[in-house]
């Protein structure tokens, strides 16, 4: 408590104080708080794409968007700090999600407004 790296401004050092509070220490695993008081576990870059491959494609579910893919990590309990580029990223990647995802059936042109002439006539 009350340790801070020695470059740290005083800026800097009420900034991680604010951050702090968010998060929780107990048995040398971290957890982050939620509005609604419950704990999310705080998992490092090693364990992110195992969780995130399990999540995806594995027995919690099928392939799903980012945001999707998102919230059933968070419901299943674990967070990281860069978990939004992380998953959008790692959809994006998938190739089944490519491959059966949505098709647009619109040209790649421009669209030109078209008006009846003035007064119409029927």
């Amino acid at each position: 408590m009350g340790i801070y790296p020695e470059q740290a401004t005083e800026d800097q050092k009420r900034a991680i104080r604010r951050l702090a509070n968010s998060f929780f220490l107990s048995g040398g695993v971290l957890y982050r708080r939620t509005p609604d008081l419950g704990l999310l576990r705080c998992i490092d870059a090693g364990q992110v794409t195992t969780v995130m491959v399990e999540v995806h494609a594995g027995v919690c579910g099928p392939h799903m968007s980012g945001y999707v893919l998102a919230k059933k990590i968070l419901r299943a309990g674990y967070y990281w700090l860069t978990m939004e580029h992380d998953y959008i990223s790692f959809v994006r990647k998938c190739h089944q999600c490519q491959i059966h995802g949505d098709l647009i059936h619109s040209l790649p042109t421009e669209l030109h407004t078209m008006s009846a002439p003035w007064p119409f006539v029927a």
